[in-house]
């Protein structure tokens, strides 16, 4: 294993990254996109937003990046089908089923709604996606976590017993994995900030996860002295802080850097939630509609929304001075837009021109 005391530069990054198996899924790198009139709007330091909602699979985003690791981790297994699962809305979900279907493999998502049904569960957003790719789902009562991953595993072992090569949720190997893809990101950040002339102070991100912790990966790997702060989506009942650390350690591990990577080196806020995983927030709906209006560029409402919003109370607050650029990370979701249109419609302000 390698301790490092100098930093990598972006291509030895690469190249140590580049003796995992990865199967291509992605349109790398995503642009670096300077949020002028956003920046302005906020009153704060310039905003740069890392596209990777334009990672152009299925409507693109985070899971993309992910994706070229696990499912090539997949194929290397042989496995013939892989058994899935998350919120009924997931991003994660939209993205594997996919990826799958770009492999050539089955694919069995076991989408948790969290409770007994209170009507018929709209086949719209990703769940409308998930359809349209060829997943097999079955919509279950679990909640996401850990009752939801036991469901999973029930899942893949009735496969596995007809015979079925299966690729499953194994947490442990899964999350490394897939933070590996997010310092390849970090490393992009790096070069097209220097490209464009400036030195990032600070990295935002939605994460509770490998996203976050592959972030961190890189910056430590690359010697970054920028902030990375990754805005909670949801609670989870262990702690985060503590697992994003060990992810991204063990993730370093993968590609030969013992880091030491801390519970102390994670940045991680749950203060954007709102009322709960899975519902929309006040100030994440303020958030979507004024980058969409300043810019044109749509967020989600569940995760990048309330990341942003994040980003925008940390201005208010005072946390970073007007002569500072910050890179926000667009980890997409916008199908998601779809499935709550109603409340977007009703919770959103007619914009009018006078």
């Amino acid at each position: 294993m390698l301790k490092l005391f100098n930093p990598l530069t972006p291509f030895a990054l690469r190249a140590a990254i580049d003796k995992l198996p990865r199967f291509p899924l992605g349109h790398f790198p995503t642009p670096l996109e300077h949020a002028e009139r956003f920046s302005k709007a906020v009153g704060g330091p310039q905003i740069y937003i890392k596209r990777d909602d334009c990672t152009g699979l299925a409507f693109g985003g985070n899971k993309t990046r992910h994706n070229e690791f696990l499912i090539a981790d997949a194929l290397e297994q042989k496995a013939d089908i892989v058994v899935w699962g998350a919120g009924v809305q997931s991003n994660n979900c939209r993205q594997t089923a996919a990826s799958c279907a770009k492999a050539g493999l089955d694919i069995h998502l076991v989408l948790g709604r969290g409770g007994p049904p209170k009507g018929p569960d709209v086949v719209q957003g990703n769940l409308l996606l998930d359809h349209l790719v060829g997943a097999h789902i079955d919509i279950v009562e679990e909640t996401i976590g850990i009752d939801l991953d036991d469901r999973i595993a029930r899942e893949a072992a009735k496969h596995a017993a007809r015979g079925r090569k299966v690729y499953s949720w194994d947490r442990h190997k899964v999350k490394p994995l897939a933070a590996v893809s997010y310092a390849i990101c970090a490393a992009e950040i790096a070069e097209q900030a220097a490209e464009e002339g400036f030195t990032p102070d600070a990295i935002y991100v939605s994460s509770a996860g490998s996203t976050g912790s592959g972030v961190v990966l890189g910056q430590m790997a690359l010697g970054m002295a920028c902030a990375v702060r990754s805005i909670a989506p949801i609670k989870w009942l262990w702690d985060t802080q503590a697992d994003m650390a060990q992810i991204a350690d063990d993730a370093g591990k993968l590609i030969g850097l013992d880091l030491g990577i801390r519970p102390e080196h994670i940045d991680v806020t749950f203060d954007y939630i709102g009322p709960a995983y899975g519902q929309l927030s006040d100030d994440g709906l303020e958030a979507i509609a004024l980058l969409a209006r300043t810019e044109g560029i749509l967020l989600d409402p569940i995760y990048s929304g309330k990341a942003m919003a994040g980003l925008i109370d940390d201005i208010r607050q005072g946390r970073h001075r007007p002569n500072e650029k910050v890179v926000f990370i667009h980890t997409g979701g916008t199908p998601a837009l779809f499935a709550y249109s109603d409340q977007l419609a009703h919770h959103i302000p007619a914009h009018r021109i006078l």
